[in-house]
């Protein structure tokens, strides 16, 4: 018995020893998951932090001309005599013709009652050459 109680004391220390390192493993490997589950979270995170919003605001202005009318292609254009002189609008994907108490025109009266020779106003989005009309306005009711 006095062997086995002086191997008793050796295996214990050896024992407590290996308990230590692997409870010091854990740690370490634990350690190591934190920091791996903390890049990954960078990771995802970085591109919403770092990255820079831009927002682009475009401000669409409707302007109004108004003149007789020198041309008229249905569906096309339209070419109005102003006090500036002659200018071309571009019809859009939708116009609305109306009256100048705002009824809106159907499409027979359109034909009949836009013309060459007829005062209107019209109401167009753009600058230059590029200006698309998107309401007629008859000056007669």
């Amino acid at each position: 018995m006095a062997a086995s109680s002086s191997a008793r004391p050796q295996i214990q220390p050896v024992h407590g020893k290996l308990i230590a390192k692997a409870t010091q493993t854990r740690k370490e490997e634990r350690e190591i998951m934190k920091k791996m589950l903390l890049s990954m979270a960078l990771a995802v995170a970085a591109p919403f932090a770092w990255g820079q919003v831009s927002e682009t605001t475009t401000t669409t202005t409707t302007t109004e001309g108004n003149g007789t009318i020198t041309e008229y292609t249905p569906g096309s254009a339209i070419v109005l005599k102003e006090s500036s002189g002659p200018r071309t609008y571009r019809f859009g994907k939708t116009v609305t013709y109306v009256t100048r108490s705002g009824k809106t025109l159907d499409e027979d009266t359109v034909r009949t009652r836009v013309k060459v020779g007829v005062p209107v106003r019209v109401h167009y989005v753009g600058t230059g050459d590029n200006l698309m009309v998107d309401r007629v306005i008859l000056d007669e009711d």
